[in-house]
C-alpha cells in the first residue's frame, strides 16, 4: 500500500512520532494511500524555515518568480492526466472534474505569473514643495492556506500560486479528505526547483489548522470552507489582527424569467445544481422560476435529472457521483427530510445508496422554510415560483449569503435590473452560477466570505503598502 509523507519545507518528512491517516475512496471506502500526519510541532518548523527563505525570496526580481510559475504550470500540464485519476478516486469526482482541477491551476499559474511584473505602487500628489511622495507594496511574509475537499487541487494551487507570486513563504493544510492531491501539488513545486522553504504541505486534523490561524508569525489565513469555519478562523486571526481571506458558502439563486428558451434554462439548472453532486460553494441550489412557465419547466427539469446517472464517478458516463463522505450523506437527508416537514414536496429523488445520493428537486418552496435559507452542499435544488421582477430579486437577497447569482432572461434591462440589485460578489446574466476564471475577481459578499483570491485582488490583500516620502529641502517647523 502506498505511504506518503509530507512536505515539510522542501523535505519530504515522517511524522514523529508516528501518526498515519488512511486515505479512502468515498465511493467504496477502499484506502487509496496512507498518510503521514503533521503536528502542531511541524507547524511551528515549518513556519521558522519560512521566515528564512522569504527573506532572500522577498528580494529577487520578478522574473525569478515568474519563471518558477511557469515551471510549475508546465509540469502540471504534462501530468493532467495522473493527477486527475487520483483526484476521481479521492474526491469522488467523475473525470471532467479532475481535468478542470488541473486546467484551471495550470492557466492560474500563468496568469500569476504575469501578474509578477505588475506588482506596482504609485506616485501621490503631495503639499510639500519639490517632494516626492509615493507608496511601495510589500509582501507580508508568511501566509497559511487552508484548503478544502470539494475542489482540493485547484483551490490548494491558487492559494500557494497567490502567496509565491507577490513574495510570500506558504504553509498549506489540506482536508483532511484530500491530502495526496495537495502533495501532488508539492511534488510539481519540488520538481520545478522551489527554494526550501517557501512552501510546506501539512495534511492534518484540526490541531494543525488551529496553530496555523494562533502562530504569531503567520500574517494571512487564506481559507475555503464552510461560513461556520470561516467565522472562528476569524474570530481566532482578530485576536492578533491577522488578515484572512475567506471563500465561504453559499445559496446561490438561478433567476428565470417568462422569456427564456425551456431547454436552455434545463440545461443550466441541471448543471447549476447537480455539477460535482452539488459539492460546489456556487452550487445553484435555489431555482427562481417565473410563476407562468414553473409547471413546464419543473416537468422537463425531473424528467432531465431522473436521466442522470449516478454510481462510480471512474465510470465516463457516471455524473453524480458520491459525496466526500457517509456523514455528508447523512447531512444531507436530514435537509431533505426537513424541508418535506416543513412543507415541501420531493419531485425527484430524496433518497441514497452507500455515498450516492440520487439527485433531488424540491417543490412548493417557500422562503419561510429553513431549506431556503441553508446551505445543504449535496445534489438537491429546491424550486420556488415569483410574479414579477421585483419578488424574485426579494426571494433571491433574502439569504445571510451572497455568492454567486444567475439569471436567464432576453431582455437586457431586466438582466440588468438583477444585476445591479440582488446582493452578490458574482452574477452571470444567461450563464450558469457555477463560473470561475482567474483573471475574476472571484468571492462573495455576507457569510460567503471577504476579499478575492483572484485578479488584483489577492495583490492587495498579500502585500502590505508602504508609504515613502523623500524631501528635496529641509522642511521648516513651528518649534
Amino acid at each position: 500500500m502506498q505511504i506518503r509523507q509530507f512536505f515539510l519545507g522542501g523535505k519530504w518528512t515522517d511524522s514523529s512520532p508516528r501518526k498515519i491517516q488512511l486515505d479512502l475512496n468515498p465511493v467504496d471506502g477502499s484506502t487509496i494511500a496512507q498518510v503521514h500526519q503533521a503536528q502542531e510541532s511541524d507547524v511551528d518548523r515549518a513556519i521558522q524555515l519560512a521566515l528564512k527563505a522569504q527573506a532572500i525570496w522577498r528580494e529577487q526580481g520578478p522574473s525569478v518568480r515568474e519563471s518558477m510559475l511557469l515551471n510549475v504550470a508546465s509540469i502540471l500540464e504534462r501530468r493532467t492526466e495522473d493527477i486527475a485519476a487520483v483526484l476521481v478516486k479521492e474526491a469522488g469526482c467523475n473525470l471532467g472534474n479532475g481535468m478542470y482541477n488541473v486546467f484551471h491551476s495550470v492557466g492560474d499559474l500563468r496568469a500569476k505569473a504575469g501578474d509578477c511584473r505588475r506588482i506596482c505602487g504609485e506616485t501621490i500628489p503631495t503639499e510639500s514643495a519639490g517632494a516626492i511622495s509615493l507608496t511601495l507594496r510589500e509582501p507580508l511574509g508568511v501566509v497559511a492556506a487552508i484548503a478544502p475537499f470539494n475542489f482540493p487541487f485547484v483551490l490548494a494551487s491558487v492559494k500557494v500560486s497567490s502567496a509565491l507570486a507577490t513574495g510570500n513563504a506558504v504553509i498549506l493544510k489540506p482536508s483532511e479528505y484530500t491530502p495526496i492531491s495537495a502533495l501532488l501539488l508539492a511534488e510539481a513545486y519540488d520538481e520545478a526547483g522551489l527554494p526550501e522553504g517557501l512552501l510546506s504541505v501539512l495534511p492534518g486534523g484540526n490541531d494543525v489548522g488551529r496553530a496555523l490561524v494562533n502562530h504569531k508569525d503567520i500574517k494571512l489565513v487564506a481559507f475555503t470552507g464552510s461560513s461556520r469555519t470561516g467565522k472562528s478562523i476569524a474570530q481566532s486571526a482578530a485576536a492578533s489582527l491577522k488578515r484572512v481571506c475567506l471563500e465561504l458558502g453559499g445559496v446561490n439563486p438561478l433567476i428565470i424569467m417568462d422569456d427564456v428558451d425551456m431547454e436552455y434554462a434545463i440545461d443550466t439548472a441541471v448543471f447549476g445544481a447537480f455539477n460535482h453532486q452539488g459539492q460546489v460553494c456556487m452550487a445553484s441550489s435555489k431555482i427562481l422560476i417565473h410563476e407562468s412557465i414553473h409547471d413546464a419547466f419543473v416537468e422537463k427539469l425531473i424528467e432531465r435529472t431522473q436521466s442522470l446517472k449516478v454510481g462510480d464517478p471512474s465510470q465516463a458516463d457516471t455524473v453524480i457521483g458520491p459525496l466526500i463522505s457517509q456523514d455528508s450523506v447523512l447531512a444531507v437527508h436530514a435537509a431533505v427530510q426537513k424541508a418535506e416537514e416543513a412543507g415541501a414536496s420531493i419531485a425527484c429523488g430524496g433518497q441514497y445508496e452507500g455515498a450516492c445520493y440520487q439527485p433531488t428537486i424540491l417543490i412548493n418552496v417557500h422562503q419561510d422554510m429553513p431549506i431556503f435559507h441553508e446551505e445543504v452542499f449535496g445534489p438537491v435544488l429546491t424550486v420556488t415560483p415569483f410574479s414579477d421582477i421585483g419578488e424574485a430579486v426579494s426571494l433571491a437577497n433574502n439569504s445571510d449569503y451572497g455568492l454567486s447569482s444567475a439569471v436567464l432572461t432576453n431582455d437586457i434591462n431586466k438582466a440588468m435590473l438583477v444585476a445591479r440589485k440582488i446582493d452578490a460578489g458574482m452574477v452571470h446574466i444567461n450563464g450558469t452560477t457555477v463560473q470561475c476564471e482567474p483573471q475574476a475577481p472571484f468571492g462573495g459578499v455576507k457569510m460567503s466570505g471577504l476579499g478575492r483570491e483572484s485578479t488584483k485582488g489577492y495583490i492587495d490583500q498579500m502585500t502590505e503598502i508602504k508609504w515613502v516620502t523623500i524631501a528635496s529641502q529641509p522642511s521648516e517647523y513651528p518649534f
